[in-house]
């Protein structure tokens, strides 16, 4: 196979019309025969570019709606044809096939579609086949046949034809049908995954799983590993939607952190009230909600001052210039909220390393979705973890009964406990985490680290006591002993709440109602791995 191959013959059939003209202008003063379909050659015409319809190439007019135009000999042997083998030029010329050197092709917007709610008939018809079957033959035919599906590979196109006098390298070319193949890759996954939710398929016997490159990073968890960030081509709000106001590339990590940060104060709606999480390694070291912004940053900042010197802030509100200045008062790495006033973004730009992430919303809690852990040799598929209870849905069962300030702080621990890592236990006092124990091998030792990070923190605040005096506790799931629930008591918990269903609930009952502490019971666990 030849390394330089000329392009002299080029169809074009976009359904993303962007870029369309120039670059049908640009192949037209390269001598490039110009094939195209449909609203493509209509485009190109209006353009005053000289166009021949593939109906005129295979004979055939489009039929049965546009279903059927490209599937025909003329075309797939033209893009399929192997220019140096005798066997195949004999056929072509037997039939009056003629090669085709550039297929240009991006497919019907069966994801836009679905992203917009369309029913399920509409889906259906924004399915494309001619479009996956041409890109795929001229993929496979990449030792002669340039194949290009995204709009930013035009100009890269071009400036191969400019390099090589109207011919393409073989490595470009085969880069080329990389994209190919992962963009019908792409387009049957979200196809399939449609297809699933569309009949109610909760475990289809095959899944596809696909992503476009959003950004390559400089390393992963390490600088010893490679990484890149793809976005699944979802609109929930989040880290892969925002815009990057100012601040340094984000990392692997900072990704990462910032999702995590992001979901768990999006638990709190901003019609109920500033909300502030700030997050160090995916798990929350400060939550709390205050009548201002400021005030709910402070209060989360005065959960762990240590663990929050570079962390991640997430704001359920806008940015304002109160909340910015406290925020830039110590070194973090990103901050994320839905908006910002231009008074914030001015305190901010002193900061120039500071990474401001603004989106348009907050993601929806109760939105459903998968998540995808990967596993040697396989991959862990569930449900999002959506789960909330209602008030009416806590059972109380010891003597003491909960206060509804203690109901309401009792809310707010279960909330932020759905977001720390397993075992997990968090302490809560007048809307604020007062201490949490995050990722412990037993829930005994997420509450004795608990109690002692807020023990430092009075400390350092100079507080006569830790405010876990007088807190509410929860736990993500239940107490196997009652030993980690009389540590919490110890801590001066007065009341708990946790899923319950452990074989010794009467025993952790009789212990909460021996410590004189409310316990509630929700009925529902979160674990976090």
């Amino acid at each position: 196979m030849s390394n330089l191959q000329p392009v002299k013959r080029a169809l074009l059939s976009v359904s993303d019309k962007t870029g369309l003209i120039d670059l049908g202008r640009a192949l037209a003063a390269r001598g490039v025969e110009v094939l195209s379909t449909g609203g493509s050659a209509k485009a190109l015409r209006q353009a005053g570019l000289e166009v021949r319809d593939v109906a005129e190439l295979t004979g055939f007019p489009e039929m049965m709606d546009g279903r059927v135009k490209t599937l025909h000999p003329r075309v797939h042997g033209g893009l399929l044809a192997l220019r140096d083998d005798d066997a195949h030029l004999a056929a072509m010329q037997e039939h009056g096939i003629d090669c085709i050197d550039l297929l240009v092709v991006n497919l019907y917007p069966f994801e836009d579609t679905v992203a917009k709610g369309a029913d399920y008939d509409t889906c259906i018809e924004n399915i494309d086949i001619g479009g996956p079957a041409m890109i795929r033959a001229a993929a496979k035919n990449h030792a002669f046949v340039n194949v290009v599906v995204d709009v930013d590979d035009y100009d890269a196109l071009l400036a191969q034809l400019e390099a090589n006098d109207g011919q393409t390298t073989l490595a470009f070319r085969q880069t080329l049908a990389q994209t190919a193949y992962a963009r019908t890759a792409a387009y049957d996954a979200a196809v399939s995954t449609w297809m699933a939710g569309a009949i109610g398929a909760e475990t289809p016997r095959r899944r596809a799983f696909a992503g476009t490159l959003a950004q390559g990073l400089r390393y992963g968890e390490n600088p010893h590993q490679s990484a890149a960030f793809y976005t699944d081509g979802t609109a929930r709000p989040g880290v892969a939607t925002a815009v990057q106001v100012q601040g340094k590339e984000l990392s692997y990590n900072n990704i990462n952190d910032t999702d995590a940060a992001y979901e768990l104060v999006a638990e709190f709606a901003p019609e109920d009230g500033p909300a502030v999480a700030i997050i160090k390694h995916a798990n929350p070291c400060g939550v709390a909600v205050g009548e201002t912004l400021a005030r709910a940053y402070q209060k989360a900042f005065d959960c762990d001052r240590t663990s929050a010197f570079g962390g991640i802030v997430a704001l359920n509100q806008p940015l304002d210039e109160e909340t910015a200045k406290a925020i830039t008062e110590i070194f973090t790495e990103v901050v994320i909220a839905p908006g910002a006033s231009d008074a914030a973004k001015a305190v901010f730009a002193a900061k120039k390393n500071l990474r401001l992430l603004l989106t348009d919303a907050l993601p929806d809690p109760k939105e459903k979705a998968l998540t995808y852990r990967q596993v040697a040799g396989g991959m862990l598929v569930q449900d999002k973890d959506t789960g909330h209870v209602a008030q009416d849905d806590l059972k109380v069962v010891t003597k003491v009964q909960p206060t509804a300030t203690q109901m309401a702080d009792l809310s707010f621990a279960w909330k932020v406990g759905k977001h720390v890592k397993s075992n997990a236990i968090v302490y809560v006092k007048d809307g604020a985490t007062v201490g949490v124990g995050a990722g412990q091998m037993s829930r005994l030792d997420s509450a004795l680290i608990a109690a002692k990070k807020a023990e430092r923190m009075a400390e350092a605040l100079g507080l006569d006591a830790p405010l876990t005096q007088g807190s509410a506790v929860a736990s993500d799931a239940f107490f196997p002993f009652a030993d980690g629930l009389m540590e919490a008591a110890a801590a001066g918990a007065t009341c708990v709440i946790q899923p319950g269903g452990s074989m010794r609930d009467d025993e952790v009952i009789k212990a909460a109602d021996d410590a004189g502490i409310a316990m509630v019971l929700t009925g529902m666990r979160h674990f976090r791995h």
